[in-house]
């Protein structure tokens, strides 16, 4: 039994080793430990059939098969790398969401409303995280403005949200907000290993302009060692243009298919409306999420034709739960990063 192994990332403690079994039978396994050193991660893949072709392994974890028996040896070893921005490159929400939402509440003229890091951890914590449900239950305990109608709430609630999201911006755009620690030597400990570092920007909610200020930190000797995959790139590669212009490669079954699948998404709203109507509620279902989805698929896909490496050779670190579904709809093995 040969077995060859070597070095790729101390950054993200990952090796590879290549097992013949004898009758060209490959495994091609790799090994990683926490990416960026000590930060909190949880890892999904796809579920892997039991046959002979390429394997990774994450702690325990297996992550994909890919290989045949006929693919170059060297072909199947290749490895990509995916960085998402948010949650990703930089903690913004650890390290100054708490901090934008005080921001609001003085714009707004809220004196009365302010964030310590106990009250701010036990909304997240009751509310898994939802802003919108965090702002209710926080003004629900200590009373609403007296000024503010009732109808007007929602309105309310989204303005403090409009107000929160540009404080968070400048608080990221600025100079004084660091990088996550470590991703640095793992950028330049990939490229010193050969191995494609895609950074990608085309789904991030915190939009262009933020998402090229965080990147801008890595300055501009280590970003000509990576390459960044935005709206406009996601359109020029492959299958950005095929999706573009899919309504030339779709049959009569698809659109119908996806006429009425917004048909179906358009009767649950009228449904929800009218049961609301009864409870003396307001509801809205998300039909977005769909278009999101496509998005990110493609923005990976894209991530893959950039680094050259087929798709199912990539690992995304994701920080985002829209990055988590992407990659789980087209098996692409993923890290993600938690906040701390």
């Amino acid at each position: 039994m040969d077995s060859a192994s070597c070095s790729i990332l101390d950054a993200l403690h990952l090796s590879s080793t290549v097992t013949n079994y004898g009758n060209n039978k490959y495994r091609y396994s790799y090994t990683l430990r926490n990416p960026f050193s000590v930060l909190p991660f949880s890892s999904t893949f796809p579920a892997i059939p039991a046959s002979t072709g390429k394997f990774l392994h994450f702690n325990r974890f297996l992550a994909f098969c890919s290989t045949s028996r006929s693919e170059n040896q060297n072909r199947s070893l290749e490895l990509a790398i995916l960085l998402e921005v948010d949650g990703v490159m930089m903690d913004a929400y650890h390290l100054g969401n708490r901090q934008a939402f005080n921001v609001a509440f003085q714009k707004l003229g809220l004196d009365c409303a302010n964030w310590s890091e106990p009250v701010y951890l036990d909304l997240a914590r009751k509310c898994s995280g939802d802003e919108e449900r965090m702002l209710k239950v926080y003004f629900n305990r200590i009373g609403w403005p007296t000024s503010l109608p009732t109808n007007e709430k929602g309105s309310f609630i989204k303005s403090v949200l409009r107000e929160k999201k540009t404080a968070l911006d400048d608080f990221v755009m600025s100079k004084s907000l660091p990088l996550r620690p470590g991703v640095e030597d793992f950028i330049d400990d990939a490229y010193n290993e050969g191995i494609p570092v895609v950074i990608l920007t085309a789904y991030s909610k915190s939009g262009d302009k933020v998402a090229g200020s965080i990147i801008e930190k890595l300055g501009h000797e280590r970003i000509s060692k990576v390459k960044i995959v935005g709206n406009e790139e996601v359109k020029q590669s492959l299958y950005g243009q095929l999706i573009t212009h899919k309504g030339l490669y779709w049959g009569v079954d698809e659109e119908l298919a996806q006429e009425a699948i917004k048909a179906a998404l358009a009767e649950k709203q009228k449904i929800a409306e009218d049961v609301a109507s009864i409870l003396k509620l307001s509801v809205e279902i998300d039909t977005s999420s769909s278009e999101s989805l496509e998005k990110t698929v493609a923005a990976l896909r894209a991530g893959a034709e950039y680094a050259e490496v087929p798709f199912k050779n990539c690992v995304l670190i994701a920080g985002s739960q829209s990055g988590v579904s992407g990659a789980d709809q087209i098996g692409m093995p993923c890290i993600v990063l938690r906040s701390r």
